[in-house]
């Protein structure tokens, strides 16, 4: 019988150090699911923003780069009253305002989601190709299905009058 004890107290102290974890991964997971879902339905966040996030136990930080000041705010008021957070670290960047950049910013649109291939990347509230565009220089963010349409929009955006560089950070979803 004492043998049977020993066993059930090692196995269950095996056990309860995976179970500790398995909870915490939920609620680390549950909390990046609200990150997410609270930034991607902020209003007024387009094509011309890119916000991204980690979460680290209780703090979040925030990174990426906005157009308007008031979206970084928002971002983290947002986040900052999600159940499990306890610190929102904010390092989002304000875009500098400038006509220049405003007028790349609607080009890039235009070559991007105009053309017929990636058209269906500009649909819905929040595009999946983000065009973030800093003192004459592009970078491309987000998501594309293919190697070929992230070497496509890459070539667009390229080719765009006034542009000084082009960096393309789209990822290939799995």
């Amino acid at each position: 019988m004492r043998t049977n004890r020993k066993w059930l107290a090692a196995v269950a102290l095996a056990v309860a150090p995976a179970l500790v974890h398995a909870s915490a991964t939920q609620t680390l997971s549950r909390i990046e699911d609200r990150v997410r879902h609270e930034l991607v339905t902020l209003p007024y966040l387009n094509a011309f923003d890119d916000i991204s996030f980690r979460v680290d136990g209780g703090a979040v930080t925030l990174f990426g780069a906005v157009t308007q000041p008031w979206l970084k705010s928002d971002a983290e008021r947002a986040v900052k009253h999600i159940e499990g957070v306890e610190r929102v670290d904010n390092e989002v960047e304000v875009l500098p305002l400038s006509r220049f950049d405003e007028q790349i910013r609607l080009r890039e649109y235009r070559a991007i989601f105009g053309y017929t291939p990636l058209q269906h990347y500009g649909m819905g509230v929040l595009p999946s190709i983000r065009i973030i565009v800093k003192n004459g220089n592009v970078t491309l963010a987000g998501v594309v299905s293919s190697e070929a349409d992230r070497n496509l929009a890459y070539v667009r955006a390229n080719a765009v009058p006034g542009v000084f560089s082009v960096r393309n950070e789209l990822q290939v979803e799995n």
